[in-house]
């Protein structure tokens, strides 16, 4: 079993990777002092060990439509019917969409109740759960709604990913190709489980010295700023890490028309992004105008159009004129 630390002082935590993590979570769940855990899961309980304490299973559903408040709300009045306190567990089993909705609910309830995270997804796994970034959509724009809560732990089982459909594994391929951009290395070829630890062990030591995202965790938004707006253009069609894929891509563009970076850094975006299997230009028929106007909704945005991008003493947030965010939209 691997274990990687998220050093935040006294909200540290481990994230166990490999078959079987699930196994770990009666021990972390004793540990915890808690005397009842609701289990909000979009996979059924059979997956789950014997919980050592009464549970009370609430069914949800992966997905952008269920990423919302409403869905925070329903959570949050069933953990008081239920009779949950804060010195019990939350544990939310499934993909990003599981783990933002019941770590926010987590997070509100009574001003903050443990959660654990078990990610079913390989999105889930190597950026989801991990960073204690919680938040819900609203019509005006992605993650608008949020707090930071740190998990107690999180259990990433591989196992979970061998019943993943082929668009899920290309689902957490985009965010582990923009790992290549922002200090993981060349990850292409190696080993799933090995692609899963080198990219929590990135966000981890960004989490760690930036827990706020404040500065230095800005890098993790790599590809993110037109990634967002592609789904929200395409109505959530396009799947997150597809979309950051395609960001990715954009964002060594930019980066070139800027002269941050050469024409074979450019490239390389393109060739890291396709080798997992993934699209690297934007859908045909979107309009580059919507785009730019999704694009300035983002959360990042300080003044304008804000990306992450490459660059001479590598990446860093760059505010772009947008003539250039338009050409540049116009090649890719």
């Amino acid at each position: 079993m691997n274990e990687v630390e998220v050093a935040l002082g006294d909200r540290s935590y481990s994230v166990h990777i490999g078959p079987g993590a699930r196994s770990l979570l009666p021990g972390i769940i004793a540990g915890l002092g808690a005397r009842r855990a609701a289990v909000v899961s979009a996979r059924p309980t059979g997956w789950l060990p014997d919980l050592g304490v009464p549970s009370l299973e609430l069914p949800f559903r992966d997905g952008e439509s269920d990423k919302r408040l409403t869905q925070v709300e329903r959570l949050c009045r069933r953990f008081a019917r239920f009779g949950l306190t804060r010195s019990d567990v939350v544990v939310s089993c499934g993909g990003g969409t599981t783990t933002d909705v019941a770590g926010l609910a987590a997070a509100l309830y009574h001003r903050g109740v443990p959660v654990v995270h078990l990610p079913t997804s390989l999105l889930a796994q190597v950026d989801a759960s991990v960073g204690g970034k919680t938040a819900v959509n609203l019509p005006e724009g992605k993650n608008l709604v949020g707090a930071f809560w740190q998990p107690s732990a999180v259990l990433c089982d591989t196992d979970f990913l061998d019943t993943l459909p082929r668009r899920e594994w290309l689902n957490g391929y985009g965010e582990i190709a923009r790992c290549h951009f922002i200090g993981a290395g060349d990850l292409r070829g190696l080993p799933a489980l090995d692609q899963i630890v080198a990219s929590v062990t990135l966000k981890a030591s960004l989490v760690s010295a930036d827990e706020h995202d404040r500065g230095l965790r800005h890098l993790l938004n790599y590809g993110h700023t037109l990634g967002h707006a592609l789904e929200r253009a395409t109505d959530f069609s396009l799947r997150h890490g597809e979309a950051v894929g395609i960001g990715t891509v954009f964002a060594g563009r930019l980066a070139g028309a800027l002269g941050r970076i050469g024409q074979a850094r450019v490239d390389e975006h393109g060739e890291v992004v396709a080798g997992y299997g993934l699209a690297t230009t934007i859908p045909a028929g979107l309009d580059p105008a919507r785009l730019v106007e999704l694009m300035r909704s983002d959360k990042k945005a300080l003044h304008g159009l804000s990306f992450v991008l490459d660059g001479p003493q590598g990446p860093e947030l760059v505010e772009v004129p947008e003539s250039v965010v338009l050409d540049t939209l116009a090649q890719t």
